[in-house]
């Protein structure tokens, strides 16, 4: 176990991320809260990313790991990243998202005022793979807004057939809770977040916090879209298996409902996906006729 270290560790697990790190590591150092440490570390990418981290290694907030050795999937240098940690809070942050300056500090603030809580989610921007802002403000249901219990929150994602609790850069976790947690569940791939959030809220219950505090960048070429046919086939077996550690929290009409909206969320994201790489390929035409 980690000894006494920073109220927060942000931890970026990059790979092959070279185009965007340096932007999503100034948004860490832009925080108002300054109680943190920023973990490194590139899963040995190809594209130049090790560079990129090599540049902050001076910086006194950061930690540069080694590179993680290829292989293991996300999970791999999730977990390296988040056990080297040693703060009481820990964030993950995507390589390729970005901070709200107040991030931090609203949810520690949050996490701190109810210490029965191991999860923190706030609303995030979603943008596209330049920086353009594409949905401003994609929030977290109104009933998970204010503090709720673990079973509450569980049900609720799973009724809505969707991750309610939103990508990795718009939580904060309480590190105890999700070691005990047994870290990064990889075993389903896509929902890996959630299936790790659901696992974490085993040990407490989370606070939702209605401001946007992140931006989740979304672009044609992430293996999310490469696999979007299979999301919704895995989301329900997620389900399935909230159901199966919790029967008290989720119910088989829950299952049923979360499992049909999944579906749907996968043809509406699945349409967002071939907007924007209809988009791209207009942008790069007119780039390549201007050359």
């Amino acid at each position: 176990m980690p000894g006494p270290g920073p109220r927060v560790s942000v931890v970026i697990p990059a790979y092959r991320n070279a185009d965007c790190v340096a932007e999503t590591i100034e948004s860490v150092l832009a925080q108002t809260f300054t109680d943190y440490e920023l973990v490194l570390a590139d899963h040995s990418s190809d594209d130049g990313t090790q560079t990129i981290l090599e540049r902050y290694a001076s910086d006194p907030h950061v930690r540069l790991l080694e590179p993680t050795p290829a292989g293991g999937g996300a999970q791999r240098n999730w977990n390296r990243v988040s056990e080297a940690a040693s703060g009481e809070y820990l964030k993950l942050l995507p390589a390729d998202d970005l901070l709200a300056p107040r991030a931090l500090a609203v949810q520690v603030a949050a996490l701190d005022a109810h210490p029965d809580a191991v999860l923190a989610a706030s609303n995030r921007a979603m943008i596209t793979d330049t920086g353009a802002v594409l949905i401003a403000n994609r929030g977290l249901p109104a009933s998970l807004v204010g503090a709720h219990d673990a079973a509450t929150a569980v049900r609720t994602t799973v009724r809505a057939g969707t991750n309610v609790f939103g990508e990795p850069g718009a939580v904060l976790l309480r590190r105890s809770a999700l070691e005990r947690a047994g870290w990064w569940d990889g075993r389903s791939g896509y929902a890996i977040d959630v299936q790790s959030y659901v696992n974490t809220l085993a040990y407490g219950g989370m606070v939702g916090i209605d401001e946007v505090l992140s931006s989740f960048r979304i672009s044609a070429q992430q293996w999310s879209v490469r696999l979007a046919s299979s999301q919704a086939s895995e989301m329900a077996e997620v389900f399935r298996g909230f159901r199966a550690a919790h029967p008290t929290w989720v119910s088989a009409t829950d299952v049923r409902l979360g499992s049909a909206k999944a579906w749907a969320s996968a043809m509406g994201r699945r349409a967002v996906y071939i907007a924007l790489d209809l988009i791209r390929r207009v942008r790069d035409g007119r780039a390549s006729r201007a050359a």
